[in-house]
């Protein structure tokens, strides 16, 4: 027999369409996301800092000479390891944050960053810098993924897309910051030019610890550890302004509630849950393949090896080269904030597609610049290279910027979101690591040739994207636990509880 559709379907999405309060007219809800900003979206920047940074480092004539102008494959080791540590993670973050909650993931993460700048900014020798990238990247995966799903779980309905999407977008903060500092310390005539900066990847570890505890943990954490009249305390006093009668809460905590009770009926234990299902099959190959997608579209190229790229057009100056450095990361930092207040407003799949079809677009325009560059050497085509740099950005903030946390945290359900969440690190970390590896070998061996590379897996990837990508956009996480059609019956079911929680409050 059919499944009774219930009369509450869509009942948040109702509740939240007739509430026309901004989110910065409601105190409570104010000034949880004022604390946010510090605690949690200043991760990726971390990130940022990192990529901008060892951009940067290429071009100062004492880090270079200090590790013996590190080149090819050993240079694309040194900027891997970052990755690399973050690899290492993979296994032992689900557990973590599952058992001590996001909060203490986040803080547990930034405690090892901190320990890792600074013995990166008194290395000694390669070896210990290396080593310090790694316990760098180690703890960063801890941190992202906490602060990922504490935004998803912890944000109202209303802002949630966006400020998943605005975590991304704070990459660009730490890449601007450190692309910056880099900029004035190539004047520093010894090795101190490089140490500082090394030394300054750890303020946002050390911004994040200073306010661990100004915002509540998650709420769905807390129903998993059954307490439930804590999560709906939080839930009252952010998403209802302190009003115990609004039905946002109520509704909210009865979905969560019911979702986790039907999501563990019949669920695995361990990183089998990923696979148990047709549907977590469906979800895992998304995010694996989203991983892959966010770190191996050309993006490394322009973040870790823009000096490397405009000395192939004939820019050698490292004062003018780390300019340009600092001009690409302001303006990926102004379109990804812009694309963060944008793009959550309209279907993910859509975006995605747009996003891999303009990449595509540019990386076309780049490679037939870059050739013409190595062919006749003018200034005309080094510029019409800048130009498909500077385009590159909007492009890949469309999509794999703007909406990769905000996605992640829809496809996966709450029992497993941790574990979704590393998988998507753990091959967009390896990405990276592969990318970090072989892309100044490419482009030292087989100069612009190598950027057909690019150009041929864009194709794969917009194929991939309408084949496969569902849509996620307009749906509660709750409702999201049951987006493939084998698991229509539960997402009634869930209905049906929401249904039941609003007649009983009347009542």
């Amino acid at each position: 027999m059919a499944p009774v559709v219930a009369d509450g379907d869509g009942i948040v999405e109702r509740i939240v369409a007739n509430d026309h309060v901004r989110w910065w007219a409601k105190p409570n809800l104010r000034r949880l996301y004022l604390f946010l900003v510090p605690f949690c979206l200043f991760i990726e920047s971390t990130s940022g800092f990192d990529s901008s940074m060892m951009n940067g480092m290429q071009a100062l004539v004492h880090w270079n000479k200090y590790f013996d102008h590190p080149e090819g494959g050993l240079l694309g080791f040194l900027v891997a390891s970052y990755n690399l540590g973050g690899v290492t993670a993979i296994p032992f973050v689900p557990p973590f944050s599952d058992r001590f909650g996001r909060r203490m993931s986040i803080v547990f993460g930034s405690v090892v960053m901190i320990i890792g700048a600074v013995l990166q900014g008194l290395a000694k020798n390669l070896a210990m810098f290396i080593a310090a990238r790694i316990i760098l990247g180690h703890g960063i995966v801890y941190a992202i993924i906490g602060g990922a799903a504490l935004l998803g779980e912890l944000g109202h309905p209303k802002e949630r897309a966006f400020l998943g999407s605005m975590f991304n977008a704070f990459f660009g903060v730490g890449a601007v910051v450190g692309a910056g500092i880099v900029v004035r310390t190539v004047l520093i005539p010894n090795d101190w030019s490089w140490r500082l900066p090394s030394l300054l990847q750890a303020a946002p570890s050390v911004i994040q610890l200073l306010f661990a505890f100004t915002v509540p943990e998650s709420p769905r954490w807390l129903v998993s550890k059954d307490r439930s009249e804590e999560a709906l305390e939080i839930l009252i006093k952010y998403h209802a302004e302190n009003d115990a009668s609004n039905e946002l809460p109520h509704i909210e905590i009865a979905e969560i509630r019911k979702a986790l009770e039907l999501e563990n009926l019949s669920r695995k234990r361990g990183w089998a849950e990923l696979f148990q299902t047709k549907g977590m099959r469906h979800r895992s190959l998304i995010g694996a393949a989203l991983g892959v997608f966010t770190q191996f579209s050309g993006n490394n190229l322009i973040s870790q090896y823009l000096v490397f790229i405009l000395k192939m057009i004939g820019i050698t100056d490292a004062h003018l080269q780390l300019r340009y450095t600092f001009g690409t990361e302001a303006w990926g930092l102004f379109v990804a904030l812009l694309m963060a207040g944008i793009v959550p407003r309209f279907p993910r799949r859509r975006m995605y597609l747009l996003c891999a079809s303009s990449l595509l677009v540019v990386y076309t325009g780049w490679t037939i610049a870059q050739a013409l560059n190595n062919v006749t050497g003018t200034k005309t085509s080094g510029y019409a290279v800048l130009v498909m740099i500077f385009l590159y950005k909007p492009a890949y903030c469309i999509g794999y910027n703007a909406l990769t946390y905000v996605y992640m945290v829809e496809i996966f359900p709450y029992y497993v979101r941790t574990k979704g969440l590393s998988w998507f690190q753990l091959w967009g970390r390896s990405a990276s690591l592969f990318g970090s590896n072989v892309n100044p070998i490419g482009l030292r061996n087989v100069g612009w040739k190598y950027l057909i590379v690019y150009v041929v897996w864009l194709c794969i990837e917009v194929v991939f994207i309408y084949f496969l990508f569902p849509e996620t956009y307009g749906k509660t996480l709750e409702e999201l636990t049951f987006l493939f059609e084998s698991e229509k019956e539960g997402a009634n079911t869930l209905a049906v509880t929401a249904a039941f929680e609003i007649r009983e409050k009347k009542a």
